[in-house]
């Protein structure tokens, strides 16, 4: 699945390194992927299992 939205980059990660996840968010999935290779293949997931993952990231 190809993504054709504009990626972003958690600001934290822009102002340290190039070490990062750049994230796109469609209508019914989310694209990531590792900014130091993007010629390998986006992780996507729906959109509620990433929420579902950024709320356990968040109370870690």
């Amino acid at each position: 699945m190809r993504c054709l939205r504009r990626r972003r980059r958690a600001h934290y990660s822009v102002s340290q390194s190039d070490d990062c996840v750049e994230v796109a968010i469609d209508e019914q999935v989310v694209h990531a992927r590792d900014s130091k290779d993007v010629t390998r293949p986006d992780f996507v997931v729906g959109r509620e299992e990433w929420s579902r993952c950024m709320g356990f990231v968040a109370d870690a």
